[in-house]
């Protein structure tokens, strides 16, 4: 499959709320071929261009509209296309996506959602046509300069998840609260309010996306090692709750990585892995 992607960092007035912006373009070919996409510590808004995308659902495959979001995710979740399929993306804290879009916080993997940021997707079709990738990257960070100006910054929100970014989701609660200077039942109730979910849910994804990401980078990494550096009890608690995230074991996963590595590159993102 060729494929090609790209991380771009947001504006300096956007990165209390936006990891990154995304570019990514595959060619699946003329049959209907599955990507597997596995939980990280963020929610991402998808605007697409090509063919179709779909995502399975316990009902059968579902068509999304373009933008849709996917949510923070705490299982893996399939999507589906063929041809050519172009992607620019908003990889958002799930603590602020809610919030810069004026929407109320749901725990849905896939979010179908109205929103008069979907009136980008015209003009944006009309310059990935033209090939001109950055202008369409422009207006994208140029819609979410204008939102970001028109919300007040959440000063306890942002101080917690700064906390838990700089430890990887392996602080407690209470530590997350401390740096907040917040109490945790109010950090609690704000968090869950904001994003959907409590601090405990996305700190332990957070933890997930660092053993993912080192196992995919160096899938011989000792799982042992790795699971005292990032404060699990032990390698059993890592291992199980890698497989509640991802469906397989570390151990697999890295034997899996480990046999792609050569033919796939480039970090995870929302789109990451072919289906075998």
């Amino acid at each position: 499959m060729q494929h090609y992607h790209k991380e771009y960092e947001p504006p300096e007035e956007l990165r209390d709320a936006i990891k990154c912006f995304w570019y990514d373009r595959r060619a699946f070919g003329e049959d209907l071929s599955g990507l597997e996409v596995l939980p990280d510590g963020y929610a991402e808004i998808i605007f697409y261009f090509g063919s179709g995308c779909s995502v399975e659902t316990e009902g059968g495959l579902q068509a999304l509209p373009s933008p849709f979001m996917v949510g923070l995710l705490d299982q893996p979740v399939n999507y589906y296309s063929k041809g050519w399929l172009e992607i620019i993306a908003v990889r958002c804290f799930p603590w602020t996506v809610f919030d810069l879009l004026g929407l109320p916080a749901g725990k849905d993997a896939v979010h179908i959602f109205e929103h008069p940021i979907a009136r980008l997707q015209t003009g944006l079709d009309v310059l990935m046509r033209a090939n001109r990738v950055g202008e369409a990257l422009d207006e994208v960070k140029q819609y979410f300069m204008d939102a970001r100006s028109k919300i007040a910054t959440d000063s306890m929100l942002f101080k917690a998840g700064v906390a838990m970014r700089k430890a990887n989701g392996t602080l407690p609660v209470s530590e997350v609260a401390a740096a907040a200077h917040a109490t945790v039942r109010t950090l609690e109730r704000n968090f869950k309010q904001s994003s959907g979910h409590t601090v405990k849910d996305v700190s332990a994804v957070m933890r997930f996306e660092q053993v993912r990401n080192q196992l995919w980078t160096y899938p011989e990494t000792n799982i042992a090692g790795l699971a005292q550096e990032l404060g699990y009890t032990d390698q059993s608690h890592l291992s199980r709750e890698f497989k509640r995230y991802s469906g397989t074991t570390p151990a697999a996963f890295a034997r899996r990585s480990k046999k792609r590595k050569q033919a796939v590159s480039g970090d995870f993102v929302a789109f990451v892995q072919d289906q075998d």
